[in-house]
């Protein structure tokens, strides 16, 4: 059985099918999609999944302090609250997350919330364990830390090629990637993948106090 890690990407969501040392890049449109990839033990996703009805996440202060030690916490967005994923635009909600807050919602932290919303809804009630919440910076810092420059540099980038590769065949993957499928996102879904890999043999790590949101669903981040 295999796993597969996911990331984002315009709208849609790049996959890392991670089996042994192979892994294939797919090219997946929507959560049905994700979930219905043939074979795959774990699911382990670059978005946001358990949410708070009025506050931060300890999850996401935990996971911008332990980046701090390498200069990447603020590749840690704060999650949205819950209530803002009812929201049909910006400052609808930045209006909520204020009145459930107490805080505004940042422009990135916007841009997350209809693939959010798309996760939240596939999860179902009571939500499938089978799909887990990571964060691919705190990956790679887990696979080597050395990984230092920023993903979109070309340091970064060996760096993280570099901390794949011990791990799986990254560059046969990357070499056999669908057209227009970008670098970083590619790269973000293997790290994806090693840690749905660590977390499904019982060597990894979640990050949270763990407390669950009103729908079950756990606010952590593993990796």
């Amino acid at each position: 059985m295999a796993v597969l890690g996911v990331d984002g990407w315009r709208g849609r969501w790049v996959g890392a099918l991670l089996s042994g040392r192979r892994v294939r890049l797919l090219v997946l449109d929507d959560m049905a999609a994700v979930l219905a990839v043939p074979d795959v033990d774990l699911i382990a996703i670059d978005i946001p999944i358990g949410l708070s009805d009025d506050g931060a996440r300890v999850c996401d202060g935990m996971a911008r302090r332990r980046l701090g030690q390498f200069g990447a916490a603020s590749s840690v967005f704060p999650a949205p609250v819950r209530p803002v994923l009812a929201a049909g635009s910006y400052e609808e909600a930045r209006r909520i997350s204020v009145a459930a807050s107490g805080k505004s919602l940042s422009a990135q932290a916007w841009q997350l919330v209809a693939s959010i919303r798309q996760v939240d809804d596939a999860l179902g009630d009571p939500p499938s364990e089978r799909v887990v919440e990571v964060h691919p910076e705190l990956a790679f810092r887990g696979m080597d830390d050395r990984v230092r420059n920023r993903k979109a540099t070309a340091a970064g980038q060996a760096q993280r090629l570099r901390a794949l590769s011990p791990s799986m065949d990254v560059l046969d993957g990357l070499a056999a990637a669908a057209p227009g499928v970008p670098l970083v996102d590619a790269l973000d879904a293997c790290a994806a993948a090693w840690s749905a890999q660590r977390l499904r043999e019982g060597r990894g790590e979640c990050l949270g106090d763990g407390a669950v949101d009103d729908r079950g669903r756990p606010m952590r981040i593993c990796s």
